[in-house]
C-alpha cells in the first residue's frame, strides 16, 4: 500500500529553544543597557548596538557559526517575539556597525558585566582561576590597527602554526566557573607577561584587593611574584622545570609524604582500588632576582613548596615512557641493520638519522650509541643501548610536580599542604570553560575583514559564555540532594553542565501569533519545565515583556 504525499505550505512554527532563558540572564546582567550607554546610536536607529550585541549571544548560545547572514538565523528562531528585533535588522553591515562601535569599550563592557554577575547572582570571587588559550585566524592580516590585538605567528593550542592568531585569557570563579573577567591580547603576547595585568583587572571587578590567583606554570616568574605580592594576592601554580628541576623531584621520598583525602572527577564511581591516589610534602624555597637585574637591591621572596605525587600520574608517565622506549629500539634496530647499506651508506647519514630519531622519541637523555668503521670492510657500523641508570633516575621523577604558593600556612586565610592541591585542582574549571568556549560555543574558526572586529567578537563570546557558566551554575545550585537533574542524559539522571542544559531546552518551539491570534508555545515537557522553573524563567512571560501586543 503506497502512502500518498503531497506539498503543503511552509509551517509558521519557529525554534525557541533556550531563547527565552537567555534574554531573561542577559537583562539580569543589563547587557544592552551597558552597551547602549557607553555606544549611543540616533533614535532613529531600528535597532540598537546593545539589542545586537544581545542577538550575537543568543545565536552563540542556540547556534554558534560564522558571523554572517545572522537575519536568517533570526528568521527561523523566536527572535523578534523574544528579542523584539526584526530579523531584516541584524544585516551583516548592521553586525559589523555594532562590532566596530564596541571595539573601543571592550574592556569596560566586561569589567561592567563581570561585576554586575558577581553582585546580581552572589557569585564568591575569593579565588580565581587564571589561564590564556589561542584562536587560529584564517587569514593574513597585513593592515591590522594597531590599537587592538594584533594577529600574529605563535605557539598555538591547535598545532596550527602555519596559521596567525589571537589569544584570549579568561578569569574564572571557584564558585560554579563563572568568567567574570576576559581579555584579548595579541597572537604573540607571551603569557607570563600578562598575569599582573589580569591580576588588577580581577581585583578592579571583585571590589577586593585579597585575592587567591591559580594559574599554570606560566604564572611563576621574580616580576610576576613579586607584584603580586605586593598587590596583596596570593597565589598558587606549578612551578616551572626551570625553578624546581626534575634532580629535585627524583630525590623525593614517597614513604614520607601524607595522603591527600582527594577522589578525581574521572575515579568517581570507580572501586577504591582503582582510584588515583594523591600525597603531598611541604618545604620552602627562595626566589632569587634573575641576574639581569642583579645590583638593584630587589629582595628575595620566600614561597611554600608543596611536592605533590599522583600515582594516576606516574602510571600514565611509566606507559608513555615504555611506549616511546619500544618505538626508539624498532627504529634502532632497523638502523643497525641497514648501517653501510643503501640508505646509510656513511657515519653522516647514520648520526643524522640518530639524531632525528633521539629528538622525535624523546629519548636523548638514556640512548648511548657508538658510530665506527668495519676495519674488514670499511663500511660503518652502529651499536647502542639504553643507559639503564638514566631511564631510573627519569623514573623517579613520575608522578611528582611542584606548586609554589604565597597562601599563608596559619591565619584566616591559611591553608595547610593539602588544602593547596585541593584548591590547585579547581584548576580544571578554567580549562573546561575553554572547552566550552571552543566547543558549543565555536569560537573558531573567526572570518572577519579586521582585528577591531576579531577583539570585539571574541568579547561578545565570552559574555556569552559567562550567560553559559551562569545558567549551569545556577541549576546545580538547585538540582537537588543527589545533585543530578532526572532525565538530563538520554532520559537517564545526570549532572546537569551547560551543554545539556541547553540541549534539554532545545526542542522547545514557538507558533507565532497570526490572524489576531496570540503567539502560542506548546507546552514544554516534564524535563524542560523542571529546569525552566529552577531558572525561574517564564517564556510567556519574557515574551509579552519584550515583545508586547
Amino acid at each position: 500500500m503506497k502512502t500518498r504525499v503531497m506539498y503543503g505550505p511552509p509551517s509558521v512554527e519557529k525554534a525557541l529553544g533556550s531563547l527565552p532563558v537567555i534574554a531573561d540572564f542577559c537583562g539580569r546582567l543589563g547587557i544592552a543597557e551597558i552597551v547602549d550607554e557607553l555606544c549611543p546610536i540616533r533614535e532613529v536607529a531600528r535597532v540598537s548596538h546593545g539589542q545586537v550585541v544581545e542577538a550575537l549571544i543568543a545565536n552563540r548560545l542556540t547556534s554558534p557559526a560564522s558571523v554572517v547572514r545572522l537575519e536568517n538565523w533570526a528568521r527561523c528562531w523566536a527572535v523578534p517575539e523574544v528579542l523584539g528585533i526584526k530579523p531584516d535588522a541584524l544585516n551583516d553591515d548592521r553586525v559589523g556597525r555594532a562590532l566596530d562601535a564596541i571595539a573601543e569599550h571592550l574592556e569596560v563592557i566586561a569589567g561592567t558585566v563581570g561585576a554586575r554577575a558577581i553582585t546580581e547572582f552572589g557569585v564568591e570571587v575569593s579565588r580565581i582561576h587564571w589561564d590564556m588559550t589561542s584562536i587560529s585566524l584564517y587569514g593574513d592580516y597585513a593592515q591590522a590597527e594597531e590599537e587592538f590585538a594584533q594577529p600574529k605567528y605563535g605557539h598555538p593550542k591547535d598545532r596550527r602554526p602555519d596559521l596567525k592568531q589571537i589569544q584570549a585569557g579568561i578569569g574564572t570563579t571557584a564558585d560554579g566557573a563563572v568568567p567574570i573577567f576576559s581579555r584579548v591580547y595579541d597572537g604573540g603576547a607571551a603569557e607570563v607577561s600578562q598575569v599582573t595585568g589580569a591580576m588588577r583587572g580581577l581585583q578592579k571587578i571583585a571590589g577586593r584587593r585579597e585575592l587567591l590567583l591559580l594559574g599554570d606554570s606560566k604564572l611563576i616568574s621574580y616580576d610576576n611574584v613579586r607584584e603580586l605580592g605586593q598587590a596583596g594576592v596570593t597565589f598558587i601554580a606549578p612551578a616551572p622545570k626551570a625553578v624546581v628541576p626534575a634532580t629535585v623531584l627524583a630525590a623525593l621520598d614517597l614513604a614520607q609524604a601524607t595522603r591527600v583525602d582527594y577522589v578525581a572527577l574521572r575515579d568517581q564511581g570507580k572501586p577504591p582500588d582503582r582510584r588515583g591516589g594523591y600525597h603531598v610534602i611541604e618545604d620552602a624555597m627562595i626566589l632569587t632576582p634573575p641576574k639581569s637585574k642583579t645590583g638593584k637591591n630587589l629582595p628575595e621572596l620566600p614561597l611554600r613548596r608543596i611536592f605533590v605525587h599522583s600515582t594516576a600520574r606516574a602510571g600514565a608517565a611509566a606507559t608513555a615512557r615504555a611506549k616511546k622506549l619500544q618505538r626508539a629500539r624498532a627504529e634502532l634496530d632497523r638502523l643497525a641493520r641497514g648501517a653501510g647499506g643503501r640508505h646509510y651508506p656513511t657515519e653522516d647519514t647514520i648520526a643524522a638519522r640518530v639524531s632525528i630519531i633521539a629528538k622525535t622519541r624523546r629519548v636523548a637523555a638514556c640512548l648511548r650509541h657508538e658510530i665506527g668503521t668495519d676495519p674488514s670492510t670499511g663500511k660503518p657500523t652502529f651499536t647502542w643501548h639504553y643507559d639503564q641508570q638514566a631511564i631510573a633516575h627519569e623514573a623517579a621523577t613520575d608522578g611528582w610536580y611542584a606548586l609554589l604558593t604565597t597562601v599563608p600556612a596559619t591565619g584566616d586565610t591559611a591553608l595547610d599542604a593539602p588544602g593547596i592541591l585541593l584548591a590547585y585542582k579547581g584548576q580544571e574549571a578554567s580549562e573546561r570553560r575553554y572547552g566550552n568556549l571552543k566547543g558549543p560555543l565555536a569560537v573558531a574558526p573567526l572570518f572577519l575583514a579586521t582585528n577591531r572586529r576579531i577583539a570585539a567578537l571574541i568579547t561578545v563570546i565570552c559574555l556569552a559564555l559567562l550567560i553559559f557558566a551562569l545558567i549551569e551554575r545556577a541549576v546545580r545550585l538547585l538540582a537537588g540532594p543527589t545533585g543530578k537533574i532526572a532525565g538530563l542524559y538520554v532520559g537517564r539522571p545526570a549532572r546537569p553542565t551547560g551543554r545539556l542544559i541547553f540541549e534539554a531546552l532545545a526542542e522547545m518551539r514557538l507558533i507565532p501569533a497570526q490572524h489576531g491570534r496570540p503567539a502560542l508555545i506548546p507546552r514544554p515537557n516534564d524535563l524542560q519545565q523542571h529546569i525552566l522553573t529552577i531558572l525561574t524563567v517564564d517564556p510567556i512571560r519574557t515574551i509579552s515583556m519584550n515583545h508586547p501586543p
